[in-house]
């Protein structure tokens, strides 16, 4: 067992300042998945103190994302404050006075103190440190100076508050890499923050960690040099130390680390798409696409797909199992299986995931979910129902469709060539479809197929069935003829045949 004898509770804590990117998303559905299964609770907190960056439409994107997901949260923004912790706020910008309290206790009992070094001072420090071959650290000048902090005290020089690092060996467990250790005297005193109202991503996240009763800190391994110097603080201040798991980075095909894009596939616009614009899944093959999870909704990806997908991106079941509903992953999820290589992010896996999710979809929820893919004429023709039906097992994601389906409401200009069976002519071409035309208008349902399978085996079945269904699509591919009469019906399809028939007789006469 991994979690302590307190109830399990585990947070995910995005910075508003970029859209919800898939590697916090992951880490979102380990920390749910965890709490799920040890029966506990998941919390959202917002770390919005970068005043220049953080921007409501980004808070807002997290929420929806979460939400789409079915990542729904236990406390944070938009539900009840727990009563038992007192917690006030989940965002950081509005736990300010919280954070001061913290840091005039660290500063009245000596575990910290102000800083007043300049940039240059500073700089000057690291280059030396650089000559006598030295990892910088902060010589600690003001720490033992008394006398210069009280001269530049209240000078326009501004002061920042360092925490003092005690030299020592810190060691941890780490639910994935095992046994952690590291010398703080390597660290120097680092700065927690800027003022007593401007507290720093290291002091700031050991205050609500402790103030939400976080038992479980599951995160990226971007964030494993942080922890003993969190460690370092929960000490000075009394708090406990929750159970640490450092989760490896998802990596770019190249095995680069996954940033802003994902490599590989077409690009996708990350702007307002109105229902019924033309598709956005186009574009050069080697710009990728943004790596959030609000262009991966934008470009037609389910949201079971992306579970299921993020789910195994690091992590397995310990069998061969790949599909997985979130709630089955509730029930399984481990952290002990989680893997401590960098797992890359396969985009064509991805497309497997949603295609399998779109056949499995019930016919009115794929419906539904395809009215922001597609024209709203499309949604109100009777055609739309029977076409979703046809063409689910050739979708990857639902901006296909638009793609893939559009020939059934509208039929696309083609070349009259395009109607000739390969060693075939446009003259025997011609002469089949006449036929073909014939056929269609004096046979009524069942018979249909029939009669022109018939026709087809006499002369010859490529000559017959690839011009029909050319004609019926305009595409050199696209289902079978027989098909796409059931979705466009028996007097649709005989005005596309006579249309075919007016081309290749314009085509012959030129």
């Amino acid at each position: 067992m991994t979690h302590t004898s307190k109830k399990v509770r585990t947070r995910i804590a995005p910075s508003p300042t970029g859209y919800f990117h898939v590697g916090t998303a992951r880490t979102a559905l380990f920390n749910y998945l965890y709490a799920k299964r040890h029966g506990g609770e998941f919390i959202l907190r917002i770390e919005d103190t970068d005043k220049e960056r953080s921007k409501p439409e980004y808070e807002k994107d997290i929420i929806e994302s979460l939400e789409w997901l079915g990542l729904e949260w236990d406390e944070g923004p938009t539900k009840v404050k727990s009563e038992k912790l007192k917690v006030e706020s989940y965002r950081q910008s509005e736990r300010t006075e919280i954070y001061k309290k913290y840091l005039e206790k660290l500063l009245d009992e000596g575990k910290a103190y102000y800083c007043y070094c300049s940039k240059e001072e500073l700089e000057a420090q690291r280059v030396s440190g650089e000559v006598n071959g030295h990892v910088f650290k902060y010589s600690g000048r003001c720490r033992e100076n008394a006398e210069q902090r009280g001269t530049l005290r209240g000078t326009t020089r501004n002061g920042v508050i360092r925490f003092k690092v005690p030299e020592k060996k810190i060691s941890f467990h780490d639910e994935i890499r095992g046994k952690v250790e590291f010398d703080s005297s390597l660290f120097g005193d680092i700065v927690i923050a800027k003022s007593l109202d401007e507290p720093l991503y290291n002091f700031s996240v050991v205050v609500d960690d402790e103030e939400m009763g976080i038992t479980h800190v599951i995160r990226g391994e971007d964030h494993l040099g942080n922890t003993p110097k969190q460690i370092l603080m929960q000490e000075a201040l009394g708090f406990s130390t929750p159970v640490y798991a450092h989760v490896p980075l998802i990596l770019a095909p190249d095995r680069s680390k996954l940033s802003k894009r994902i490599q590989g596939v077409p690009s996708t616009s990350s702007g307002n798409n109105d229902k019924g614009s033309p598709s956005t899944r186009s574009g050069n093959i080697n710009t990728g696409m943004d790596a959030t999870v609000r262009t991966l909704r934008e470009s037609g990806y389910l949201p079971e797909a992306i579970i299921n997908f993020l789910a195994l991106l690091g992590w397995s079941p310990g069998d061969e199992r790949e599909v997985f509903l979130l709630e089955e992953l509730e029930k399984i999820f481990d952290l002990g299986k989680i893997q401590k290589g960098g797992a890359i992010f396969n985009i064509q896996k991805l497309d497997w995931f949603n295609a399998h999710y779109i056949k499995l979809a019930p016919k009115e929820h794929l419906e539904k979910l395809l009215q922001d893919f597609v024209p709203e004429k499309w949604f109100q023709d009777e055609r739309f129902s029977r076409a979703v039906e046809l063409e689910r097992e050739r979708m990857r994601t639902l901006r296909d469709f638009e793609k893939t389906a559009g020939f059934f409401f509208e039929l696309p200009e083609y070349p009259a060539e395009r109607l000739v069976w390969k060693e075939s002519t446009s003259e025997i071409t011609k002469k089949h479809l006449e036929v073909i035309v014939g056929i269609m208008e004096e046979t009524l349902g069942d018979g249909l197929k029939k009669r022109l399978m018939e026709y087809a085996e006499e002369v010859g079945r490529g000559g017959v069935l690839w011009p029909l269904r050319v004609a019926l699509s305009g595409l050199e591919k696209s289902p079978g003829p027989f098909e796409i009469i059931q979705v466009i019906g028996r007097e649709e399809a005989i005005q596309r045949v006579k249309a075919a028939l007016i081309i290749i007789c314009a085509a012959r006469q030129e």
